[in-house]
């Protein structure tokens, strides 16, 4: 005797599919992704100044970013350890010659003196760049 025997009296096959663990997976996905995310975001604790100023427009590809901490510090792209003027330099010239079309902006914390920042887009100019933005926090 088949399932599929179709005589009366018989079971007929449910061709129907259960999307009840699909959606507990669906679920359960969620609330991981919604607890990593704030963890994913990473950075150097920057105080930015506040100004007036446009936001760039969505569709470029993630510029190269340079802080500038209180304390002067110089990182890379949020990394978490300081970087030297030289190491800077060199890493900013390999990206450089990896991607030319990469915009590169520098983040200043307010409560860093001008000259450091004035340093930092030194740095670039040394590295071959010819156009720096500043990342300033929009006045709300």
């Amino acid at each position: 005797m088949s399932l599929f025997d179709l005589r009366p009296g018989r079971r007929r096959p449910v061709a129907e599919i259960n999307i009840v663990p699909y959606v507990d997976v669906m679920l359960v996905l969620l609330v991981i992704f919604m607890i990593t995310t704030p963890l994913l975001t990473q950075g150097v604790k920057v105080d930015l100044p506040q100004a007036q100023s446009e936001t760039l427009p969505q569709d470029q590809k993630p510029p190269l970013v340079i802080s500038v901490d209180a304390q002067g510090a110089l990182y890379l792209d949020s990394g978490s350890e300081p970087l030297t003027e030289n190491e800077l330099l060199i890493r900013i010239a390999a990206e450089l010659k990896r991607r030319p079309e990469r915009a590169v902006m520098v983040r200043g914390d307010a409560g860093v003196e001008y000259g450091a920042v004035v340093r930092a887009m030194a740095l670039l100019q040394q590295a071959g760049v010819n156009k720096v933005g500043l990342i300033t926090q929009q006045i709300t």
